[in-house]
């Protein structure tokens, strides 16, 4: 069988990178509206609202209960995954960004008490988790675009 055909025609993996890419077009939105500049790194970038991470996982758990059933031992594997994916975008990477904003915090002050000169590669990336409502939003928009994916594009 050909395996482009099986990889485009997977409802599952679309549904899931659909959800993936609707979030992070909503951060550039986000980031356009609220900050006024347009940034092709929050396409591509972690932390923000939504969380692409929740979405992802979201959509693919809700995508397996809807085509194996929630008794499903698939379905068991996807939702222990999203619950462990979206624990991590909150607890470890949301207080890994709290740490680096505060370190970059220290390296501006040791700037401005030195004549080193501190570069952007030097500083440390601080959007990298997320807050509770950033997850949580981020997993009703998975589980949306999986449901509404299933009503429109049902198996052929």
């Amino acid at each position: 069988m050909d395996y482009l055909q099986q990889l485009c025609t997977n409802r599952i993996l679309i549904a899931s990178l659909s959800a993936w890419v609707i979030a992070q077009l909503f951060k550039v939105l986000n980031n356009l509206i609220f900050n006024k500049e347009f940034s092709i790194e929050r396409l591509f970038g972690d932390g923000g609202m939504p969380s692409g991470h929740s979405a992802t996982v979201s959509a693919m758990a809700t995508s397996v209960a809807l085509d194996c059933g929630l008794d499903s031992v698939l379905f068991a594997i996807a939702l222990i995954v999203a619950i462990i994916v979206m624990h991590d975008a909150h607890g470890v990477r949301y207080e890994t960004g709290k740490q680096a904003k505060k370190l970059n915090e220290m390296m501006q002050i040791i700037e401005t008490l030195s004549s080193e000169k501190i570069s952007d590669e030097q500083k440390f990336k601080e959007l990298i988790g997320h807050t509770p409502a950033q997850v949580a939003v981020g997993a009703v928009l998975g589980i949306t675009v999986a449901i509404v994916f299933w009503i429109f594009f049902p198996i052929a």
